[in-house]
C-alpha cells in the first residue's frame, strides 16, 4: 500500500520489537490512568501538568488531555486576573516582553522561552509619611507586576513547547486549537503591547511553518484567525489586507498549485479594493491583472485544479454569480460577454496541445453555458455542437461523474 505515493514497508516483527512495543504500551496506560485518578480528584497540581506533556508527546490527539491541562493552568499554574486589570494600570508602558529579538524560528530550536524583565513606567514610591493604605497600594502593584512577568513567562513557554509539538504532527486541530487559547489567555491578561508581540510572533511562526509546507491548510486557516486577531482594535490593530494580499503573491509564484494560497487572495480581494476606494477604472484595471495572472498560470500548468478554481471565481464574479462583493459591479452586460467569449477563446487554444485534460472542458462547458444566460438566450447552434463535443470528451476523461454529464445533456436539450 501507498500513502500519498510513498510505498509503506513493514519488516517481520521479532520477539524483542514486541516486548517494547508492549513496553511502550504499558508507560502509556499508566500516563493516562495517572492523569484520569488526578482529574477524578480535581487536583490540577503541576504533577498533574507534567503527566499531560508526557501523554500528549506520545498522543497530541488526545483532546480530553489537552482540556485537563488548561484546567491545569487556570486553577493555579497562571494567576487569577485581578479586578484591576494591568491594562488601566500603566503596566503596558514601555516593552513588557522583549520579543523584537526572539523569534519563534529561534524559540522551536530551545527548550525554552527567555521571558525578558518588565520595565513598567516609573513610580514615585517610597517617599517619607506613606501611609497604610499607599504601602498596600505599593505591594499589590508589585504582585501584579510580578504575576505578569511569570504569565508571560509561563504562555511563552507552552508555545514553544506546541511548536515542538508541531514539527512532528502538523495537522493536529488539537495542538492548534490549544495554540488559540493560549493566545486568548494571553489577550485577556496582559497589556496590549505584550499579547500584540505575542500574537505577531505567532504570524511569524505560521509564516515559517508554510515556507516548510506551503498547502498545509490548517496552517493557512490558523493564518487567517491570526491575522484578524492582529486586525482588531482590542489589539490595537489596523487592516492587513495590502500585505496579506501580497504574501498570497509570494506564495503562489513559490507554487503555482497552492490552492490554500489562491483561496485566500479570493477572500482578500473584496476588503482590498473597498479599502483602496478603487472606482470602476481601477477596478477593470485590477480584473484584467488578476486574469493575466491566472491565464499566465494556467500556461505553464493547465492540468492545476487550483488554477482552475481560480479562473472560475474570476468568471462567476465577473457575471454576478457569486455571494459576495463583485470586483467591477458597474459594467455593461455587454463589456461582461466580451470578457466570457474572450476566456472562452483563449482555453480553446488550450485543445491544440492538451486534449486529455477534463478542466479544460469542464471551463468550456460552464462559460459558453454561462455566456447564453447572460445574454438571454439560447446556446447557438454552433455552441450546441461544442457542448456535444464536450460532453463526449468529460465522460471519456471523467466517467465517475457520467450522471452530471448526462444531466446537463437533457438540461440543455443536448441529446
Amino acid at each position: 500500500m501507498a500513502s500519498h505515493g510513498v510505498a509503506r514497508t513493514t519488516g517481520p516483527r521479532t520477539e524483542e520489537r514486541r516486548k517494547q512495543d508492549l513496553q511502550k504500551i504499558d508507560k502509556y496506560r499508566a500516563l493516562e490512568d495517572g492523569i484520569r485518578e488526578e482529574v477524578s480528584n480535581k487536583t490540577y497540581s503541576p504533577k498533574t501538568f507534567q503527566l499531560t506533556t508526557k501523554l500528549l508527546e506520545l498522543n497530541p490527539e488526545y483532546y480530553t488531555i489537552w482540556n485537563a491541562r488548561r484546567r491545569c493552568l487556570t486553577s493555579g499554574l497562571l494567576s487569577r486576573p485581578s479586578a484591576s486589570s494591568s491594562r488601566s494600570r500603566g503596566l503596558s508602558s514601555g516593552s513588557p516582553t522583549n520579543t523584537s529579538s526572539t523569534s519563534y524560528a529561534d524559540a522551536l530550536s530551545s527548550s525554552s522561552a527567555a521571558t525578558t524583565p518588565l520595565d513598567p513606567a516609573p513610580r514615585t514610591t517610597g517617599r517619607s509619611g506613606t501611609t497604610a493604605d499607599e504601602a498596600a497600594e505599593d505591594k499589590k502593584y508589585s504582585n501584579e507586576k510580578e504575576n505578569l512577568e511569570k504569565d508571560v513567562g509561563f504562555l511563552k513557554e507552552e508555545l514553544v513547547w506546541t511548536a515542538r509539538l508541531l514539527k512532528g504532527f502538523p495537522k493536529c486541530y488539537w495542538i492548534w486549537n490549544y495554540r488559540l487559547w493560549l493566545l486568548g489567555e494571553a489577550t485577556k491578561r496582559f497589556p496590549v503591547p505584550t499579547s500584540r508581540r505575542i500574537w505577531e510572533n505567532e504570524l511569524a511562526l505560521v509564516s515559517q511553518m508554510l515556507t516548510k509546507d506551503n498547502r498545509n491548510f490548517h496552517a493557512w486557516g490558523y493564518r487567517r484567525f491570526v491575522v484578524g486577531a492582529l486586525e482588531r482594535e482590542e489589539l490595537g490593530g489596523k487592516s492587513m489586507a495590502e500585505s496579506e494580499f501580497e504574501y498570497t503573491t509570494k506564495m503562489i509564484h513559490w507554487s503555482l498549485s497552492n490552492f490554500s494560497a489562491w483561496h485566500n487572495r479570493s477572500k482578500l480581494i473584496p476588503r482590498l479594493l473597498g479599502e483602496r476606494g478603487a472606482d470602476d477604472k481601477k477596478r477593470q484595471k485590477f480584473l484584467d491583472a488578476e486574469l493575466d495572472l491566472v491565464r499566465e498560470a494556467l500556461n505553464v500548468g493547465p492540468e492545476d485544479q487550483s488554477l482552475w478554481y481560480y479562473h472560475q471565481f474570476l468568471i462567476l464574479n465577473l457575471i454576478n454569480d457569486v455571494k459576495q462583493a463583485t470586483i467591477v459591479p458597474n459594467i455593461t452586460v455587454e463589456q461582461k460577454s466580451e470578457y466570457v467569449q474572450r476566456e472562452i477563446d483563449d482555453i480553446k487554444d488550450f485543445l491544440e496541445d492538451y486534449d486529455d485534460i477534463k478542466w479544460i472542458y469542464e471551463a468550456l462547458l460552464e462559460y459558453t453555458l454561462a455566456l447564453a444566460k447572460l445574454e438571454s438566450r439560447e446556446a447557438t447552434t454552433s455552441e450546441k455542437e461544442d457542448l456535444k463535443t464536450w460532453l463526449t470528451k468529460l465522460r471519456e476523461l471523467d466517467p465517475m461523474r457520467k450522471g452530471r454529464w448526462d444531466d446537463v445533456e437533457k438540461e440543455y436539450g443536448l441529446n
